[in-house]
């Protein structure tokens, strides 16, 4: 027809005209699977902003009853079947902010399955299951985003997918959990553990059993998720042994400060000639260090390329608002006709074995012998010791002493404490911590 041009003439019309129809069509109605912190605020940030193409359409919660707010309109139905959800004509997206394995994923399932797109930020089902739902949403027709599984509001996850896609990773080193976060640099500044820790739980930072936070098990999911889109491998997340930071005490503070550094949960994995290495836990930090500045909930990935460098992500991890704010950016971009990011990755078995420095407290009765035996120890694993450093004011009786050591493997160092652990003096179980540089 004349006057007529080809998207392949005129791509760039062709491209302006899709973005104004993907504006004028009808907004995307969504059902929250969940109304508690997070679920409330993607709410309030829907109905309160208007973000262009998205509706809210439904909430989905357990005895719902006790949920109703009366700042949503009357439009918005509130609902205890999801299986009447899932099966509704009437949405298009579900977005889950319950958590957990199960019944999570049986909903994520059932709503793929539906074709019907899913944004989430669980981020224990992506680390567990996000390779099998993402294919489930490529063969239905739909979308899987979950851009707050890790880091709450902070873009790590669309950072990696589309930002740093062109370069090769090598290594990820992070904060990841706010709630550790917290206690530990409130420790820094003095106070005790189990004083910081029911501070927490006031917050709403930690939940009345901590140990899935101060154990190391939600960093370690999303640190399985990071190693996925950053190193491009698979990784059974039970392979990665977190340390808790439970051990950690007012001592190991005064002594890290002594070395210039201060003590952080730190998430760190990377590739090396072809092999995995991955780790969670409390590790000493330079204070010159971006990770050192990182206190309270706030959280901090750092992601060193081949060809980039190091690029710094930091910010809010925790809390309603922030990670909301994640969710509706995620809930935009399918609005917005975001296409999915293929992320190749190829399956991969993970080892904790890092050849860094590392900090050893001991803590013992004091009598002759104990540092040469100590040294004896690490010299049969060609370890180097850096610095024995030993604080006044302690007593003969409950002696806390630190020994640093040069860059050693982590099963070298394993085999010496072994030995070391034989030892009748040691009166708790050495404390080990590797040292970031």
């Amino acid at each position: 027809m004349k006057g007529s041009v080809s998207p392949q003439e005129n791509p760039a019309q062709a491209a302006k005209e899709s973005h104004a129809n993907v504006l004028t069509q009808r907004p995307l109605r969504i059902a929250l699977f969940g109304f508690g912190t997070v679920g409330s605020s993607v709410a309030r940030i829907l109905l309160e902003s208007q973000p262009q193409g998205l509706e809210l359409t439904h909430i989905f919660n357990r005895n719902v009853t006790r949920k109703r707010v009366d700042w949503i309109p009357a439009s918005v139905e509130w609902t205890e079947d999801a299986d009447a959800v899932l099966a509704s004509k009437d949405v298009d997206v579900v977005v889950e902010l319950a958590g957990g394995l199960d019944p999570a994923g049986k909903w994520v399932r059932g709503a793929l399955d539906a074709g019907m797109s899913v944004v989430t930020a669980n981020k224990k089902l992506i680390a567990y299951h996000g390779v099998e739902l993402e294919r489930l949403a490529a063969k239905q027709g739909g979308h899987l985003k979950y851009g707050a599984a890790v880091a709450g509001g902070i873009p790590v996850i669309p950072g990696l997918e589309q930002g740093l896609a062109g370069d090769r990773i090598t290594r990820i080193e992070g904060i990841l959990n706010g709630t550790c976060n917290f206690i530990l640099s409130k420790m820094d500044e003095g106070a005790d553990y189990e004083t910081v820790l029911a501070t927490a739980q006031a917050k709403g930072y930690a939940e009345a059993d901590p140990t899935e936070d101060v154990g190391g098990f939600d960093a370690r999911a999303k640190l399985a998720i990071l190693m996925r889109l950053a190193l491009r491998v698979i990784v059974d997340p039970e392979e990665i042994v977190p340390q808790a930071i439970t051990a950690v005490k007012a001592v190991d503070f005064s002594y890290a400060r002594d070395l210039g550094c201060t003590i952080r949960q730190v998430a760190r994995a990377e590739q090396n000639n072809g092999s995995v290495a991955a780790t969670v836990g409390p590790m000493l930090v330079d204070l010159h260090s971006p990770m050192a500045w990182s206190r309270g909930t706030e959280n901090m990935v750092i992601v060193s390329g081949h060809y980039g460098g190091d690029v710094v992500f930091s910010g809010h991890g925790a809390g309603g608002h922030p990670t909301a704010v994640a969710v509706v950016s995620d809930l935009l971009a399918l609005a917005h006709g975001s296409r999915r990011v293929e992320i190749p990755s190829a399956p991969a078995s993970v080892t904790a074995e890092f050849e860094v420095p590392h900090y050893i407290r001991f803590l013992v009765a004091d009598r002759p012998g104990i540092v040469a035996a100590i040294t004896a120890a690490l010299a049969r694993e060609q370890i180097n010791i850096r610095a024995i450093v030993q604080k006044s004011g302690y007593p003969a009786q409950a002696l806390p002493f630190v020994v640093t050591v040069e860059p050693c493997k982590s099963s070298a160092l394993e085999r010496a404490l072994a030995s070391i652990r034989t030892l009748d003096c040691l009166l708790v179980e050495p404390l080990a911590l590797q040292i970031l540089e």
